[in-house]
């Protein structure tokens, strides 16, 4: 356990992403199996320990400590382990310096093998013997909540410079593999083969896109290029292989089992890489749903049958990665396409269509297109080169989006909440609303981001200044015609909404600009939202 917490000690401290790499490498090249491969499965999330739950690591603490001091020590640290690790009293003397505890291979494995009846107890008996950094370790390995600033792609690309070898066979390779990952080091030490790909229908490697900007117009010839809407929903690539289907998201989670009823209308062998999008009922029958009705559907465990009825799942095809046995991307884009087209006339089209392409001679043209997009649910449009291949990762020149200039609105600071980790001494998630009749303050989002360093200090010290009441981490801040502070929030996209009080959601929002200038009574009003959501349906 030592050596892993070191490592997630130097990750957590360690801001660059070069760094975070060697530091990986490095840990990969000294630990043996198969203590290395369980730290890779606990840091890259694919390690489920069902034998403990996080309630029940706070009724141990709750048995050492007086709820009331922990609940206050919590809200400041702003981590469950962190907080439990800091605060855990030890029995008897302190045993400074000293890990008497089994190593990371054996409390993986003795801990999978557990009931939920024993995993409490073997928890807070190694709590007991270890110092806080092991017992940091011990419980975010249980809890799996990892924030150390690593990607799934960053993880990745840590083994293939570990092996010298592409990160795009690590990608193909990792749902054919299965932690303590022997025969992945194997391969990449150069001890043993290449894994064979076990797995029914891979994840492929995304091809991504740059945001354009007036100099790359310049450089570009539009006969060049195609374009199509960039439809608001989640990337997503649809697989099937050997009477096995699957839905991956644009890192490579599986996420088949949130959207069964998708992944059932997938009746054909080879991989589309599209947009996942929801239908939504209307007088004149199903159209496409906005966002705010895709996250009904987001990052659940189990799917209701009145949310399968009422949110839809159905795939927007943009290319064809694989038909068959054939590997279609090293192809241009524009017979790609046109094998796109013919392959999803076949599929039902209740679940599958294909991105419309859009017919314009100049980028004013396009320009024209994009500033008055048919649907709400459109955030602006995709440029493509006719000649691209499809190549992993974000080649330069080849794809670019266009995405349409954001929302604005005025809106006043209501509520604001301490973070967590780096930021857990600080409030800076922040609740903001507008006017509506009679003077009233309806809050329309939160925004944690799109601030400094500097102006997070200026906020949590006007948010310390100026609380009415508290609620756990949570405060209340004035917020009245004379008095409040007001942000301006940038927003990609709004709809109607029934789970919020002021009736409407916001699509990414965040605070593009401190308004310490303007009197919180000149805000936004409500209509002022409600007009948008007019315009753009």
């Amino acid at each position: 356990m030592n050596r892993f917490a070191d490592l997630l000690d130097m990750l957590a401290f360690t801001p660059s992403r070069n760094a975070k790499l060697r530091l990986l490498q490095d840990f990969f090249r000294t630990v043996p199996d198969p203590e290395r491969g369980y730290a890779l499965a606990a840091i890259a999330r694919d390690l489920d320990i069902p034998a403990v739950k996080p309630a029940q690591l706070r009724e141990l603490i709750s048995a050492r400590m007086d709820p009331e001091l922990f609940g206050y020590s919590y809200d400041y640290v702003g981590d469950l382990a962190e907080t439990i690790a800091l605060a855990w009293p030890q029995k008897g003397e302190a045993l400074a310096g000293r890990n008497d505890m089994p190593g990371l291979s054996e409390v993986v494995e003795t801990l999978i093998a557990s009931s939920r009846r024993d995993g409490p107890r073997l928890v807070e008996d190694w709590l007991d013997r270890l110092d806080p950094p092991g017992r940091y370790a011990l419980l975010k390995l249980v809890t799996g909540g990892f924030r150390m600033g690593l990607s799934g792609r960053l993880i990745k690309q840590s083994l293939a410079a570990f092996g010298e070898v592409d990160v795009n066979e690590i990608e193909e390779l990792w749902h054919g593999l299965a932690p303590p990952y022997t025969e992945l080091f194997a391969w990449l030490e150069g001890s043993g083969d290449k894994p064979v790909n076990a797995a029914a229908a891979p994840f492929r490697p995304v091809m991504l896109s740059h945001a354009i900007d007036d100099k790359d117009f310049e450089k570009l010839d539009p006969k060049d290029f195609t374009a199509e809407w960039k439809w608001d929903g989640i990337r997503v690539q649809a697989t099937s292989e050997r009477g096995i289907s699957r839905l991956y998201t644009r890192t490579g989670d599986d996420i088949s089992a949130t959207f069964p009823d998708l992944v059932d209308a997938i009746g054909f062998d080879g991989a589309l890489d599209g947009e996942l999008l929801v239908a939504r009922a209307t007088e004149g029958g199903l159209e496409t749903g906005s966002f705010s009705d895709l996250q009904q559907r987001l990052n659940r465990k189990k799917v209701s049958a009145k949310q399968l009825r009422d949110f839809p799942a159905f795939f927007r095809a943009y290319d064809l990665l694989q038909e068959g046995d054939e590997d279609l991307r090293p192809r241009p884009f524009v017979e790609r396409r046109q094998r796109l087209e013919a392959f999803v006339s076949g599929l039902d089209p209740a679940r599958f269509d294909c991105s419309q392409l859009l017919s314009f001679e100049s980028w004013d043209d396009l320009a024209a297109l994009r500033a008055n997009p048919p649907f709400a649910v459109i955030e602006g449009v995709m440029i493509k080169r006719k000649a691209a291949p499809y190549l992993p990762g974000r080649p330069k020149g080849e794809w670019f989006k266009w995405k349409r200039d954001p929302f604005l609105i005025d809106a006043v600071l209501m509520y604001a909440q301490r973070g967590h980790g780096k930021r857990s001494g600080f409030y800076s998630d922040y609740t903001f609303g507008v006017w509506r009749e009679p003077g009233e303050l309806v809050p329309v989002g939160k925004a944690y981001f799109g601030f400094t360093d500097d102006e997070l200090i200026e906020i949590d010290k006007y948010v310390r200044n100026n609380t009415i009441e508290r609620f756990g981490p949570v405060r209340s801040v004035r917020a009245g015609a004379e008095k409040g502070l007001v942000f301006e929030i940038a927003f990609e996209g709004i709809n109607r909404s029934s789970r919020h009080k002021s009736g409407v959601a916001m699509r990414f929002p965040r605070i593009s600009r401190l308004r310490w200038d303007k009197p919180p009574a000149e805000a936004d009003r409500l209509e002022t939202l409600e007009r948008m959501i007019d315009g753009t349906e």
